[in-house]
C-alpha cells in the first residue's frame, strides 16, 4: 500500500488551458465595437445600394460570431479546466473556437460572392456620399480594434506562447480593415470616375480574402483537433535521445498536441538493460513541449536477441 504522500507526488495536473484574461477582456470590448459597426455598414449598403460596403458589413458579422466564440471559449475552457470527465483537460477549446471561426468565414465569403456576381448581372444605383462616410467609419473602427487587440496578440510563431482564440480574432479585425479600404477606394473611384463597376468587383476581392484567411485558420488548427503529430525533426532528436545508450530502441511513439501549447507522448522502449520511468523521462526534460509523458519500458530476455542494429532495422 503506497503512502498518502507518495502517491501525491506521481500525480500531476491535467490542466493545459492558456488562461488570458486580459486578452478575454480586450475581446469583448472589441466585440461591442464590431456589433455596432456591423448594424450600421449592412443598414447603410442596403439603403445606399453599395455593394461593397454591404460585403464590409456581412464580413464584420462573422467577426461578431468569432468574438462571441472566442469569448465562450475562454470562460468554458477556464470553468472546466479540472473536470475530469476531460482527459487532458479543456486545453483545445480555444482552438476549436478557431476553426469553427473559420468555418463561419467561409460560409459568409460564399455568401458574398454569390451576391457580388448577381450585383454584376443586375447593376444598382449606388449613393457615394453615404457609402464612404459608414465605410470610412467602420476602417477607424477596425483600426482601434487591431490596436486593442495588439497588445495581447503574439508577435512570434513560437508554438509555446500561441493563443489560437485571441489569433483568431486578430485576423478578423485584420481583414476587416484591408475589406473596409477595398470598399473606401471601389466607392471613390465610382463616384469620380464613374467606374460603379468596380463596387461589386470588390465584393468578390473580399470573398477572396476572407476565403483565404479561413483556410489559413482551418489549416493551422484542423491538425490539432485531429492529433497530427509533432514534426518530423523534433520526433526524431527524441528517439536519438532515448537511444543515445545504445542498448535502447523506441519501438513506438506517439505525439500529438492537447492544447494549442502543450503536447502529450505515449513511447515504448526495448532494452537490454531497464533504468526507471523517471530516468527516461528525465532525458527528456530539455523538450518543454512535452507536458505529458508516458512511457512503457520493456526488456529484453531472449537469449538470441537481436542487437540494437537489427531492431532499429526492423
Amino acid at each position: 500500500m503506497h503512502q498518502q504522500n507518495t502517491a501525491e507526488d506521481w500525480k500531476h495536473s491535467h490542466n493545459f488551458s492558456a488562461h488570458n484574461i486580459q486578452g478575454e477582456r480586450r475581446t469583448q470590448y472589441v466585440l461591442i465595437l464590431t456589433a455596432v459597426t456591423m448594424i450600421a455598414e449592412i443598414i447603410a449598403g442596403s439603403i445606399y445600394g453599395s455593394m461593397a460596403l454591404l460585403a464590409d458589413g456581412w464580413h464584420m458579422s462573422t467577426h461578431v460570431a468569432a468574438f462571441l466564440i472566442a469569448i465562450f471559449a475562454y470562460r468554458y475552457a477556464r470553468k472546466h479546466a479540472n473536470n475530469s470527465t476531460y482527459t487532458f483537460g479543456t486545453g483545445k477549446v480555444n482552438v476549436l473556437g478557431g476553426f469553427t471561426s473559420a468555418i463561419a468565414l467561409a460560409v459568409v465569403a460564399l455568401v458574398m460572392l454569390i451576391e457580388s456576381f448577381q450585383r454584376i448581372i443586375d447593376p444598382q444605383t449606388i449613393q457615394f456620399n453615404q457609402a464612404i462616410a459608414v465605410a470610412s467609419l467602420g476602417l477607424v473602427i477596425n483600426i482601434v480594434s487591431a490596436f486593442l487587440l495588439q497588445h495581447d496578440h503574439p508577435h512570434d510563431d513560437h508554438e509555446h506562447h500561441h493563443d489560437h482564440n485571441l489569433h483568431a480574432a486578430y485576423i478578423h479585425v485584420l481583414a476587416d480593415a484591408l475589406t473596409s479600404v477595398l470598399a473606401i477606394v471601389a466607392l471613390v473611384m465610382g463616384k469620380y470616375l464613374g467606374w460603379s463597376w468596380l463596387d461589386p468587383i470588390m465584393g468578390i476581392v473580399g470573398a477572396i480574402i476572407i476565403t483565404r484567411w479561413a483556410y489559413s485558420l482551418a489549416k493551422q488548427t484542423g491538425p490539432i483537433l485531429l492529433d497530427a503529430s509533432i514534426n518530423d525533426a523534433e520526433c526524431l532528436k527524441i528517439k536519438e535521445i532515448l537511444e543515445k545508450d545504445s542498448i535502447t530502441v523506441v519501438t513506438d511513439i506517439h505525439i500529438w498536441k492537447i492544447a494549442a501549447n502543450h503536447y502529450a507522448t505515449v513511447i515504448s522502449l526495448v532494452t537490454h538493460l531497464p533504468n526507471s520511468t523517471r530516468h527516461y523521462k528525465n532525458l527528456l526534460k530539455d523538450f518543454h513541449k512535452l507536458s505529458h509523458i508516458t512511457i512503457e519500458v520493456n526488456k529484453c530476455t531472449a537469449p538470441n536477441a537481436p542487437s540494437t542494429d537489427q531492431m532499429r532495422n526492423d
